[in-house]
């Protein structure tokens, strides 16, 4: 099992930044894949960014040149540095977690296995 922290949310004024971060801990026997999420439109878990088990990162639309992805593998963490935030950028942001097992190939996405708490971005 993978347990999943996430932390460094908060409140900010339009166009502050803030970076969020999500520790990996547990049974982490393969590559980790992570990606961030947050409720849109309906979606309970809509992609904001990704990275996959081969280390390739991707973008939704809308934060794509606003927030950038970075990974720590050395302690499992995952970032999210977030610029120019808009009060439509306000959710909780769930960061989630799949494991390449047997040495596969994995991507995060809205049924992936494990997921962190939420934490809670307000911009205003």
């Amino acid at each position: 099992h993978v347990q999943l922290v996430e932390s460094g949310g908060g409140s900010v004024q339009a166009g502050g930044s803030l970076r969020l971060s999500c520790a990996a801990s547990g049974d982490i026997k393969w590559q980790l894949c992570m990606g961030w999420y947050r409720p849109f439109a309906g979606r309970e878990r809509d992609l904001d960014a990704y990275i996959d088990s081969d280390g390739r990162i991707t973008y939704s639309a809308s934060v794509k040149g606003r927030f950038t992805l970075s990974i720590d593998n050395a302690n499992n963490t995952l970032y999210l540095q977030m610029h120019n935030l808009t009060p439509e950028d306000t959710a909780v942001y769930y960061c989630a977690a799949d494991l390449a097992r047997g040495g596969g190939y994995c991507y995060t996405g809205p049924l992936s296995e494990y997921w962190g708490q939420g934490t809670q971005v307000t911009v205003s």
